[in-house]
């Protein structure tokens, strides 16, 4: 009903690069998370790349008082990094993995490769009292902006996501995602999340901001930041994000939005790499329902969706093109093996006067052409599938294209 109480919902995200025996000083800034969490007390806390399933477990003993429903998302290898903690009662739970998360061959970047798994979105039902649908998620690093080969890969990424907010959302009455996007503002892949799902950006929307200039979240003053990676960008990058969208009879604004600015309290380190992300919304019922937000179509939706499918057909040529090689590099392996084969058995059949190569040659030449048969076949099984990924996405945002454009 119309005038009442607004309730206002505090949220927490970070990136916490607890990575064990990787990330320095993980012990001691886990256990500096803990107090802060347990002092601010948050309404709802999205915490990414907590890889180890001990931190979560003394997290969660740790706040056990302030936040009595918690959630550890676990998949890949080693786990998702993926957890919440909630003051609300938390309904169910949804871990979905994206199709395309990278490459297994590629090791650089431990946070955000294929073998951890954290490409997966975390989904959370609660009761605030309205129903919100919260999102805990990491999308893959770009690592280069110059020559950023994963850019397909987190273009479908976003599109998956923004698909799985469409469909998932209907019984929801608030959306809110959070988490490290590893995308800039601008860039085609949150354009193309945003417009398709009409979620807003809380650091555009606040009607109050304090911490790093432009919100930047990965900043030159961290000293766990890799310098190298910021020197385009003086100021730092804003990667980190907390998106909300009222798709019912409610209304949502941002009234506050703040970022960590170096050293926790009282401390000579940051909480992570990543500033954290603290935002305070006020939700509140209308008497008429507001309308979904999605059913924009505009030339300026179109447009990022061409250019989001212009980007993932790039991908698409250049995944056939490896399998190709994969292929083509399984098949000479194979002849390889035949034709030690044919040898060995035209010795054992006396055909030969000796062999060719002396025994330990031969051996290693076999079992080196064994090895590249099964390491370009693996690889052409991957690019095979990631061929068929990049094309049925580029299929859908076709159709999805289509029906921009048909619409009056």
């Amino acid at each position: 009903m119309e005038g009442e109480p607004t309730l206002c919902l505090r949220i927490f995200d970070l990136n916490c690069w607890a990575i064990r025996y990787l990330s320095k000083r993980r012990r001691e800034r886990v256990q500096l998370i803990g107090d802060t969490l347990c002092r601010e007390g948050f309404d709802l806390v999205l915490l990414q790349e907590v890889w180890s399933e001990q931190d979560y477990s003394d997290l969660k003993v740790k706040l056990a008082g302030c936040y009595p429903f918690s959630h550890y998302f676990r998949s890949g290898v080693i786990g998702s990094g993926l957890c919440v903690f909630s003051r609300f009662p938390i309904l169910d739970m949804l871990l979905y993995q994206y199709s395309l998360n990278g490459y297994p061959y590629m090791v650089r970047g431990v946070g955000g490769t294929w073998h951890h798994g954290p490409g997966s979105r975390a989904g959370v039902g609660m009761e605030v009292p309205a129903p919100l649908l919260s999102l805990s998620l990491q999308l893959h690093a770009e690592y280069c902006r110059d020559k950023d080969a994963y850019l397909p890969h987190r273009l479908v990424q976003a599109w998956e996501l923004a698909q799985f907010i469409r469909h998932t959302s209907k019984a929801a009455d608030v959306v809110l995602l959070g988490g490290d996007l590893n995308m800039h503002p601008e860039d085609v892949g949150i354009r193309l999340l945003r417009g398709w799902t009409g979620l807003r950006d809380a650091f555009a929307e606040a009607s109050r901001f304090e911490g790093c200039k432009n919100g930047c979240t990965l900043v030159p003053d961290n000293c766990f930041t890799d310098k190298s990676e910021l020197l385009p960008f003086p100021l730092g990058i804003r990667i980190d994000y907390i998106l909300y969208k009222a798709i019912s009879s409610f209304t949502v604004k941002c009234e506050e939005l703040k970022t960590t600015t170096g050293p926790a309290p009282g401390t000579d380190i940051p909480f992570s790499d990543h500033e954290a992300v603290m935002a305070t919304l006020h939700i509140q019922r209308q008497g008429q329902p507001a309308g979904a937000t999605l059913g924009t179509a505009d030339l300026a939706l179109a447009d990022v969706v061409t250019e989001a499918r212009t980007e993932v057909g790039v991908g698409l040529r250049a995944a056939q093109r490896q399998r190709y090689s994969s292929g083509r590099m399984a098949v000479l392996a194979l002849l390889l093996l035949l034709l030690q084969a044919a040898a060995a058995l035209g010795t054992l059949a006396g055909l030969g006067a000796e062999q060719p190569f002396p025994k330990l040659s031969f051996c290693l030449l076999a079992f080196l052409a064994l090895g590249v048969l099964v390491l370009a076949t693996g690889l052409h099984l991957f690019h095979t599938m990631e061929v068929k990924m990049l094309h049925g996405t580029e299929d859908q945002m076709w159709m999805a294209l289509r029906a921009l454009q048909e619409r009056p």
